[in-house]
């Protein structure tokens, strides 16, 4: 950091009005529960035309495991034996207790993750006041744009993990900060037990896992913790790990996996020096999106971060949170970059920003920190190293995408790798780097210019509440409606006939978001699949209806009846006469 003028090392502001002032004790709190309660219920808004899942298979793995905890039948898991977890499944599994319609269960889902993902509002403003030092008017204000991030919203509306990781991480750095100032085997335990959870909920916690390692040992190296504050810090990992490994000993075959164990196809995707250069620049890509969504803020608070670790101006608490967000930064990175090289029988991603998305939100606090509280020499630097992050990974990704192309070949862009980025440059069928550099870089000399002038801080903090308000209406408008409307069946199996109770399999003839979209709505039964010619218990299938095609199903020859269906969405429901 520069000396005496950046955000790592200036006092806390003064206070806004007198410490004294009888509505200062209650009236933040009240702010915050409010403020909660309504990310709630636009999150909630947000997913109203999402009564079935929309992104497979993910969803369905999730929903089937949860169901199966509660009690009820199972179903496929596209997870694999090594990078199986049961934590997500854990949270969401009471909205299958009872018996009650699967749209009435899926609804639940959607308010466990609004109630969970909300929470990175009162976080965002812990983190803001206690590890950046904002005045109580900037740490709310910058709150509610990390609470309105589309990298973290959007996922609330869907069954996935996505939706809790993001609060996840704010809960994490901030028990590092308190446990670093001031060491205890209670902060110690409250780390692990963070980490714990990580490793618990998806495999990219084998990161913050190994992060976690590395910190814990030096510490003790150091001096800093004592072997009883090890043990601490240690036990929670090992007590979550194994209770990941009891509960899938519990599910048993009740959720059977379809998914390939990563092996000898990721080593072979990175051993030469073409696979290499291959994950580096999958690499590059996903940290200048988070660059481009943080409006530039990433970039800055990157710079910050770095010179913090040169330089320490804050404190060991500070400077080791930071270099612990920024290992863990290129590390899931890096990671799910090498995984996702691995995967046989697919092009590559344009770019997969799920695993780094969860970071979102810290490092765009922390980049508005720099802004609200360093001298103009210091966040003019801190802005140049992000525009030439900018520029550079822009120009990286326009490379890649134009070699790519010139070999005849391309990369996969689905609506889930980067929702926000889509919206952002207006590239819903292939990826758009150059205007998603220019809008990055825009964005961050527009909030630098502004911040100059004290008056237009919050104004401008405020803009970026409403650019990620938009965005959300935007994505909702653009891709979540056409989804659920394409990827819902009609009628409703309960319409055509199928009754409670009855045994029903369905058909790999029908298109497989349709097949998982009419298996949910059987909830007394897990729905498994046949090719051709119907199993002998089966007394209710779903097919393919496709007159006049080679793949019709015709279920007269195997004795059953045509209860009905949808021909233009190609499937039907027979039962056995």
């Amino acid at each position: 950091m520069a000396s005496g003028s950046d955000v790592m090392r200036r006092p806390a502001a003064p206070a806004e009005t007198p410490p004294a002032a009888p509505a200062r004790h209650w009236l933040v709190p009240l702010l915050l529960v409010v403020g909660w309660v309504l990310s709630v219920a636009w999150r909630m808004w947000l997913s109203r035309h999402i009564s079935l899942p929309i992104a497979h298979t993910d969803e369905d793995s999730y929903l089937n495991t949860a169901r199966a905890l509660a009690g009820g039948p199972g179903g496929l898991s596209s997870e694999n034996d090594l990078l199986r977890r049961v934590g997500y499944p854990m949270l969401i599994s009471p909205a299958f207790l009872g018996d009650r319609d699967f749209t009435d269960s899926y609804r639940l889902v959607q308010l466990i993750n609004a109630m969970v993902n909300s929470t990175l509002l009162p976080l965002a403003y812990l983190l803001g006041r206690r590890l950046l030092q904002l005045r109580r008017s900037y740490a709310l204000f910058g709150a509610v744009v990390a609470a309105t991030l589309p990298a973290t919203a959007f996922y609330a509306g869907v069954a996935m993990i996505d939706a809790v990781m993001a609060p996840l991480v704010l809960a994490w750095l901030l028990a590092v900060h308190r446990w670093i100032g001031r060491p205890g085997p209670l902060a110690a335990a409250t780390v692990g037990l963070l980490v714990g959870a990580f490793h618990l909920l998806h495999s990219r916690g084998l990161v913050i896992v190994a992060v976690h390692a590395g910190l814990v040992l030096l510490l003790l190296i150091r001096r800093r913790i004592t072997p009883p504050g090890v043990l601490a810090a240690l036990l929670p990992v090992l007590a979550l790990a194994l209770a990941n490994e009891a509960v899938i000993r519990l599910l048993g075959d009740r959720v059977y996996l379809l998914g390939s164990t990563p092996g000898g196809s990721m080593v072979e995707a990175i051993a030469s020096g073409q696979g290499v250069v291959r994950v580096g620049a999958a690499v590059v890509t996903q940290l200048w999106y988070l660059v481009v969504i943080t409006f530039g803020m990433a970039g800055v608070a990157w710079a910050a971060a770095v010179r913090e670790l040169w330089r320490p101006r804050r404190g060991d608490a500070t400077r080791w949170t930071m270099g612990l967000a920024l290992v863990v930064s290129v590390g899931v990175a890096s990671g799910a970059s090498a995984i996702l090289a691995g995967i046989t029988g697919k092009p590559l991603d344009a770019i997969y920003g799920r695993y780094v998305q969860m970071l979102a939100p810290f490092w765009l606090l922390v980049g508005l920190g720099v802004l609200l509280t360093a001298r103009r020499r210091v966040v003019l630097r801190r802005a140049a190293v992000a525009v030439a992050l900018l520029v550079a990974g822009g120009a990286v990704i326009a490379v890649r995408l134009a070699y790519v192309a010139s070999r005849g070949h391309s990369l996969r862009y689905g609506g889930f790798g980067a929702p926000d980025l889509m919206a952002l440059t207006g590239g819903w069928r292939e990826m758009r780097p150059v205007v998603g550099s220019l809008i990055g870089i825009g964005a961050c000399l527009l909030l630098v210019a502004a911040v100059q002038v004290p008056r237009l801080r919050l104004p401008i903090v405020g803009v970026l509440v409403v650019v990620n308000l938009v965005t959300m209406q935007v994505i909702d408008q653009r891709l979540v409606r056409p989804m659920a409307a394409s990827t819902a069946p009609t009628p409703r199996v309960a319409d055509v006939g199928v009754r409670p109770g009855e045994r029903v399999w369905a058909s790999t003839g029908v298109h497989y978001v349709l097949r998982f979209n009419l298996s949910h709505q059987v909830t007394w039964t897990d729905v498994r699949w046949f090719r051709e010619q119907p199993p002998a218990a089966a007394q209710v299938v779903f097919t393919r209806w496709a007159p006049g095609q080679p793949d019709d199903w015709d279920g007269t020859r195997y004795g059953f009846v045509r209860l009905g269906g949808n021909v233009d969405q190609n499937w039907a429901a027979w039962r056995r006469v």
